[in-house]
């Protein structure tokens, strides 16, 4: 049996001194791990202590623990309070619960063909009996024997005879452990395949007992948080759950620290070695174009041109992000920045993630700047005006603008006095994209856009290394958009409402989630399609999907942009760009599967004219917890506010893409609660004492 005094049993020096730092400058260092030029006690190899043999040294490889400091900041998935077990006979079947008992029977019954089974385990605590059960782990019974003493936590299955289904359980057969595992806060650690609570709570006792005073305190300062030491000791055996989270904290924050240190370090380094381009051009083709234009900027449109000016003239890259909500007018903004650069004799690049944005992209800036002299080009996956490079670009030629998608990445030729990339939907593309467009030209200055408004935890972050602009009012003059969330049975009513509109000359969109194959009781376009026309007859129905050729999607999208389709059947692939003022009407189908922010831009694609909109969301599915999702977009139009519930419910990892998103994987942190550790964090690196 290990007891707290068993410091004996670890065999290292005393004078191998260690520290755990908050994490190395330099390193991957968002997941909490540890490392060291030195030898040192907490480098040992966790197969080098007692009782962790090359078995279990396997087995806590498959949790990514291989040395005593990676088990040191194993964060436990939550916590059992074992202060005040109830009886049994206190049971409810309300929510989960913890209770003990000893064992008196215990068994296997198999059904009929021998292939199902159920193990049962029956526990008294002398209030009452209580039946723990597994179905289809016969090898369960291998755990429990008569008499042993069961700790059970679950919910109760049914109340006569009280039963819980697939229980965590814990079996003591030694009183001595009780200071470990009974009448206190517990850890509840992840686990593997032959790994117990019981036996990992025993390592992680020994080991925080024997090597916590190794662990040093990183200089920043954390005012209100235990040090780093004891915030150790507090994650794995808190006295409290205030503990337990002040840990947390205290070990998030020197994530955070470190985060803004390395996002410091990047600026530094662009800024000591990236040759910035003087852009901030003559005016020779802003003030033609901004009078050109058959609608005023607003305010906060030339509060951020006047922003991106200021940039292209200074000695560093431009890095900056420009977030507005849909249809706020971000395109105007970015067209005056690539007149800048153009007025300065270098090229420009815009990025779109669709070959049709980027189609509507190379459309728009045509009819913009080709009346100035402005070359505009198009590089997509299926329409190539360079093939054979080595230059995008003809060195004989004006400054050009380059309007591309992933194709712009192509190897094949060079991007030659690029002076601006511009990145539209900066979050469908990963991060090593961005940066790897950068390098191919230059290190120019960059402007990239969303649409996505980008929540605060995530601005300081993921996008901490960038300038942020916000343009937040919306051009005047436009209709209201409004929200209605409905079931199925609602379907006769939505269709004969479309129908009103359509005959008052607006046009719609029916979104699906699938293009052909669905499960079931989620649509897709495909097959729904010949249905929606003859409902919507004689109205013309067009389709479009990511499956399309191209030039097939170019035929449906002018189709609908020139009114002669009246309803647009489509995928999501029109969540982005799309601008049809006349469609006032977009219906989504199982709108309960799609994220918040998704549908958010979905919304952006009507109310861009001066009729009132309405955007149907039909649940295939309804749930209270589909409704509580949806209920957010009925009640606010602001993206902000939409973006920041979306987080909460979904987390960043899921909201971003992990990979795609580069978000480093943050141990401790929680970008959903920790906005006020965020902020302290940046606030101590950018403005030390």
């Amino acid at each position: 049996m290990w007891r707290q005094n068993a410091d004996s049993s670890f065999s290292c020096k005393d004078k191998c001194v260690r520290t755990i730092r908050a994490l190395p400058n330099g390193s991957a260092p968002y997941n909490g791990t540890v490392s060291s030029a030195d030898t040192s006690p907490l480098d040992l190899p966790l197969d080098s202590l007692p009782r962790v043999g090359t078995d279990r040294a396997e087995q806590l490889k498959r949790l990514n623990l291989t040395t005593v400091s990676d088990l040191l900041l194993q964060k436990p998935r939550r916590y059992e309070d074992r202060r005040n077990l109830l009886s049994i006979n206190e049971l409810t079947d309300q929510n989960t619960q913890l209770c003990r008992g000893k064992v008196v029977t215990r068994g296997v019954k198999r059904f009929r063909g021998g292939r199902r089974s159920v193990f049962e385990c029956v526990i008294d605590d002398s209030t009452a009996r209580l039946h723990l059960r597994w179905w289809n782990m016969p090898y369960m019974e291998n755990y429990f024997k008569t008499d042993d003493e069961v700790l059970a936590f679950g919910k109760l299955s049914s109340l006569k005879p009280k039963t819980m289904d697939h229980p965590e359980t814990e079996v003591y057969r030694d009183d001595e452990e009780t200071l470990i595992h009974l009448n206190r806060i517990v850890p509840i650690y992840p686990l593997t395949e032959g790994l117990s609570q019981r036996w990992m709570r025993q390592l992680a006792w020994q080991i925080v007992n024997k090597f916590k005073e190794l662990i040093s305190n990183p200089p920043h300062e954390t005012p209100g948080l235990p040090n780093r030491p004891e915030a150790v000791r507090q994650l794995h055996f808190p006295e409290s759950m205030d503990e337990a989270e002040a840990a947390r904290q205290r070990l998030a924050y020197d994530e955070f620290i470190e985060l803004h240190k390395s996002i410091q370090t990047r600026r530094y380094k662009l800024q000591r070695n990236a040759k910035s381009r003087d852009c901030s051009g003559d005016g020779s083709l802003l003030r033609p174009f901004t009078n050109a234009l058959d609608f005023e900027l607003t305010r906060a449109q030339e509060k951020v041109i006047d922003e991106i000016k200021a940039d292209l003239c200074r000695t560093a890259p431009m890095r900056r992000l420009m977030q507005g909500d849909v249809g706020s007018g971000k395109t105007v903004v970015s067209a005056a920045a690539i007149l800048m650069v153009l007025e300065s004799g270098y090229n420009a690049l815009l990025m779109a993630p669709t070959e049709i944005l980027a189609n509507q992209h190379a459309a728009n800036f045509r009819r913009w700047l080709e009346p100035l002299g402005v070359l505009v080009m198009l590089q997509t996956g299926s329409h190539h005006e360079t093939d054979n490079g080595p230059s995008l670009f003809d060195n004989d030629q004006k400054p050009t603008l380059a309007v591309g998608t992933h194709a712009l990445f192509q190897s094949k030729f060079e991007l030659e006095n690029v002076g601006l990339v511009v990145i539209d939907e900066q979050h469908k593309f990963g991060v090593e994209q961005r940066n790897e467009l950068l390098r191919k030209g230059a290190y120019p200055h960059l402007l990239v856009m969303t649409a996505t408004p980008i929540p605060r935890t995530l601005g300081l972050t993921l996008y901490g290394d960038l300038d942020i602009s916000i343009i937040d009012t919306m051009p005047p003059g436009r209709g209201v958009i409004r929200t209605h969330a409905r079931t199925p049975e609602r379907w006769p009513k939505i269709i004969d409402f479309i129908k009103s509109q359509l005959a008052e000359g607006r046009q719609a969109y029916v979104v699906f989630p699938r293009v052909e194959h669905a499960e079931e009781n989620i649509k897709a376009v495909a097959r729904e399609a010949s249905r929606l026309r003859d409902t919507f007859a004689p109205h013309t129905v067009g389709v479009l999907h990511g499956r399309l050729k191209p030039e097939e999607k170019e035929t449906v999208m002018a189709g609908f942009r020139d009114g002669q389709i009246r309803v647009l059947l489509a995928t999501t692939v029109i969540e982005v760009g799309i601008d049809v003022p006349n469609a006032t009407i977009m219906l989504v189908e199982n709108a309960e599967i799609h994220g918040l922010a998704q549908l958010h831009q979905l919304r952006g694609r009507i109310g861009r004219g001066q009729h009132d909109s309405h955007f149907i969301l039909l649940l295939g599915k309804d749930s209270p917890e589909a409704r509580e999702r949806l209920d957010v977009l009925v009640s606010t139009t602001d993206g902000f506010k939409v973006a920041e519930a979306d987080l909460q419910l979904r987390g960043p990892g899921e909201l971003l893409g992990q990979e795609q998103s580069g978000l480093p994987p943050f141990r401790f942190g929680d970008l959903r609660r920790d906005l006020a550790l965020i902020q302290e964090a940046h606030a101590a690196v950018t403005n030390p004492a």
